[in-house]
């Protein structure tokens, strides 16, 4: 017999199924009937479940210098708890009609001095030495190679290795210049390949790396002995150890047996040479194939490679081993890379177009990152939290900035 439900029974019940109190599930013999607990429902005024917290901000004052080639300026970037500024800048060059053109900057490993590398002039390519804090020239500048680019110093602070880039005349195998900073003499000038870029010395002090953009070349010199006791070919279908001279020395020739030599058909044209914080690890740019690869310089093997945006330029790796930071010249970006798995974690348009160097505090937990811009333009340099993975400041500096090295973190009392 079948029931009939009154009006107001119906009604409850459609209530009732629409909160949950009641669900009708189907079976074999028609509408069953079960209980279910009724979903919770928020009190007016109640609080609901709190966003995520943004990343904490810097409890110290992290400061970093960068050179612009086109206004002749370095300036000195202040970055904490009340954003990122220019704190200082500071003219360069020995005659204020010529342009020198700051392009590499380092700083000795006490923070007490900088130098700094100026690819134009007459004549071509010298090296600086500044006391920091002042600021002021430490003696005369001397004349390099033609076109010093990039420079690194090692541990002990007292030489600076710096790739003669040579950018003017024929493609003809250029050098590194050793320097001896105490009396800022050059010491040594070995020749390499064509166009040395990318000057990065080892954790140990041992070595030194350098990429040769139309060789294809990733090369190493001892820091000792100032010779070059290996050359890897980055070429692609050519990748291996490359034969040289045995105790060539100075005069070391670049062997072209093999298909190695100066060529405009680069297949890698590599920018850069990073060695790892520890182990025998160095990783290279590919600018050409948007690309970084990792050698193990012991056993002159390729052990990875990194895909990554467009055309890798300046690499650091974080002092605490866990990222290798990519500059995108061509996709004017900023890329993290975890070491660990291999992957790109993090990537970011810069502020403006043609990225160029990258510094890492001490601490690991941000990267000082400049782009050139393009004609009058200004250059900028942006901020990124390493830890929170974001942008968190941008400062104008002249046209092109380019060689950027962090000084120093001082924290907060």
């Amino acid at each position: 017999m079948r029931m009939r439900c009154s009006p107001l029974l119906t009604s409850a019940l459609v209530s009732l199924v629409a909160l949950g109190a009641i669900v009708i599930s189907p079976t074999r013999g028609g509408a069953q009937r079960t209980r279910s607990t009724p979903p919770a429902i928020a009190k007016a005024g109640s609080k609901l479940p709190a966003p995520p917290a943004e990343p904490a901000g810097p409890t110290a004052d992290y400061y970093a210098y960068v050179g612009a080639e086109s206004a002749d300026m370095i300036y000195r970037i202040k970055f904490g708890p009340e954003g990122s500024k220019v704190e200082k800048a500071i003219p360069i060059g020995d005659q204020a009609t010529e342009m020198e053109g700051p392009h590499g900057l380092q700083i000795s490993p006490d923070g007490r001095w900088l130098f700094m590398t100026t690819g134009h002039g007459t004549p071509d390519g010298k090296y600086w030495k500044y006391e920091l804090g002042p600021d002021t020239l430490v003696g005369p500048s001397i004349n390099l190679g033609f076109f010093p680019a990039s420079i690194d110093v090692t541990p002990d602070g007292l030489y600076t290795f710096s790739a003669n880039f040579n950018l003017h005349g024929e493609m003809v195998p250029s050098s590194i210049s050793v320097v001896y900073t105490p009396t800022n003499t050059e010491v040594a000038q070995t020749t390499t390949c064509t166009m040395p870029h990318g000057s990065r010395i080892n954790h140990a002090g041992t070595k030194h790396y350098s990429g040769c953009m139309m060789d294809d070349m990733l090369v190493e010199l001892d820091t000792r002995t100032y010779e070059v006791s290996g050359m890897f070919s980055l070429a692609k279908g050519k990748e291996g150890l490359v034969k040289t001279p045995e105790h060539a020395g100075h005069e070391m020739k670049v062997d072209n047996s093999e298909g190695h030599g100066a060529s405009m058909t680069a297949t890698c044209s590599p920018t850069w040479a990073q060695p790892a914080s520890t182990g025998s690890l160095v990783y290279v740019t590919c600018n050409k194939t948007d690309q970084v690869i990792e050698v193990d310089a012991s056993s002159w093997k390729i052990t990875r490679r990194f895909q990554t945006g467009g055309g890798p330029y300046n690499l650091a790796v974080t002092p605490d081993g866990k990222y290798l930071l990519v500059t995108l010249k061509k996709g004017a970006g900023f890329e993290m890379v975890d070491l660990t798995t291999g992957q790109s974690v993090y990537r970011d348009k810069l502020s403006t177009t043609i990225g160029h160097g990258v510094a890492v505090s001490s601490d690991s937990k941000y990267a000082f990152v400049s782009s050139e811009g393009v004609g009058a333009a200004p250059g900028k340099v942006d901020v990124f939290d390493l830890v929170g993975k974001r942008k968190v400041g941008t400062v104008d500096v002249g046209q092109q900035a380019s060689g950027i090295a962090f000084w120093k973190m001082v924290p907060r009392p």
